[in-house]
């Protein structure tokens, strides 16, 4: 039987084997990638390292869960608040995962930037998307949600989703490492692209 200490044990040689995988992924790339280097890299043999995933790919998959999983779990429980507006239940659900990405920027920045380089990636170690997929949906449901009561402005929500990601992508990582982003900041944000005409033309 195993113990609770060879438990924690194991945890902690599977991060520090996702950890170096990370910094080999980054320089490398996936198709760059080789076992040995991320083996090295995470100060193991590679018998530890082929217990813990059978490949490059399984290691991958490991890290992409590891970042997108935290982000849907957070904004779960928000998502279907009563007598809470969507424009705001948008912006709370934005917060949280902003609070989440700056707790590792090195990790998210991989994971925002590293599917666009995924080719022939089997779909049954892709179960990270399940969690980006219930993220990205919820929060464009929001979006349309918003719409249809005049809380966003009338347009595209797809379009708009991918707008208000590419600016929250620049703040988040082309600034310093220490950087603190408030509710506030990122509700001012939001307002110069989710004010609607009707919204405006009230105040």
């Amino acid at each position: 039987m195993i113990s609770p200490r060879q438990l924690e044990e194991r945890e902690l040689r599977r991060k520090r084997i996702l950890e170096g995988a990370l910094e080999v992924f980054h320089k490398k790339g996936l198709e760059g990638a080789t076992m040995d280097e991320i083996a090295n890299e995470a100060g193991f043999g590679k018998a530890t390292l082929y217990y813990y995933f059978t490949s490059k790919e399984e290691v991958f998959c490991a890290i992409m869960e590891k970042g997108w999983k935290p982000l849907w779990e957070e904004i779960e429980g928000i998502i279907h608040e009563q007598d809470v507006s969507a424009h705001d239940l948008f912006l709370d659900a934005l917060s949280k995962v902003v609070k989440i990405i700056l707790q590792d920027q090195n990790l998210y920045r991989f994971l925002f930037t590293a599917p666009k380089a995924i080719t022939n990636m089997p779909e049954n170690l892709q179960t990270w998307r399940t969690y980006q997929n219930r993220l990205y949906g919820s929060l464009k449901g929001l979006l349309e949600e918003g719409m249809i009561k005049s809380e966003f402005p009338q347009t595209d929500a797809e379009l708009l989703f991918r707008a208000i990601g590419g600016l929250f992508h620049g703040i988040l990582f082309l600034g310093s490492e220490d950087k603190n982003v408030s509710r506030d900041d990122i509700e001012n944000l939001l307002n110069q692209f989710l004010t609607s005409p009707k919204t405006s033309q009230k105040s």
